[in-house]
C-alpha cells in the first residue's frame, strides 16, 4: 500500500512540473506590410453531363440508388472539369475552369443538394494562373445560395470568402446546368 501511495505522489509531482518543461515557441506575425485585398468576380460555370464531350462524369454511385432515375441520384460522385465563361452563352469566352468533385448528398430529390470541392483556375486575363478553392454544401434547389471559399493560390494565396450562386439554366433530363457565380475574395 505504501508503494502505491509513493507512486501516486510521484505521478502528481510529474504532472505538476510538466507545464514548466512543456513550453513551445510561438510567434504571431502581423502582416503589417501587406494590406488585405477584396476582389469581386463574376462568371458563369457550364456543367455538362450529356453529349459527346461532358465536363462532368459519374465516377461512383451507391448500389442503393439504382432505382433513382434522376441525372444526379443520391450518393453519386462526379469528377468535373467545367469551363468558366464570361457569359451564359455556350459560345462566350472561356476564362478558366473548375476542376474537382461533387457528391449528391440529399436523399430528398425536392431538396437536391451537393457537396462541392473544386479549384477554380483562371487561364486568361489579370488573374491567369491564380485560383481559389470551394469546399462547401450547395443546396441546388434554392434560388440563391452561398458557398464557402476556403483557400487559393497565386494572386489569391490564402484566400477566404464566399460565392453567391444562381442557376441560369438547368435541364432536369440531362442534368446540364449553367451557374451564375458572384464571388467575393479576401486575400493578401
Amino acid at each position: 500500500m505504501e508503494e502505491q501511495l509513493i507512486f501516486v505522489w510521484a505521478m502528481i509531482f510529474c504532472i505538476a512540473i510538466a507545464p514548466v518543461y512543456g513550453e513551445y515557441y510561438s510567434k504571431i506575425v502581423t502582416p503589417s506590410s501587406k494590406v488585405e485585398k477584396v476582389t469581386n468576380l463574376h462568371f458563369f460555370l457550364h456543367d455538362t453531363l450529356s453529349g459527346e464531350n461532358p465536363s462532368a462524369v459519374l465516377v461512383g454511385r451507391a448500389n442503393l440508388t439504382r432505382k433513382d432515375h434522376s441525372p444526379v441520384p443520391f450518393g453519386s460522385l462526379f469528377a468535373i472539369d467545367d469551363p468558366l465563361r464570361v457569359g451564359p452563352e455556350p459560345t462566350s469566352k472561356i476564362i478558366g475552369n473548375a476542376q474537382g468533385l461533387y457528391l449528391s448528398s440529399s436523399q430528398d430529390a425536392s431538396k437536391f443538394t451537393i457537396v462541392l470541392y473544386a479549384d477554380f483556375t483562371f487561364t486568361t486575363g489579370k488573374f491567369k494562373g491564380s485560383s481559389f478553392s470551394i469546399f462547401s454544401r450547395n443546396p441546388v434547389t434554392e434560388v440563391k445560395r452561398e458557398v464557402a471559399i476556403v483557400g487559393g493560390r497565386g494572386r489569391f494565396r490564402m484566400a477566404r470568402g464566399f460565392a453567391h450562386i444562381k442557376t441560369s439554366y438547368y435541364n432536369a433530363t440531362t442534368g446540364d446546368a449553367i451557374l451564375d457565380y458572384k464571388v467575393t475574395l479576401y486575400h493578401y
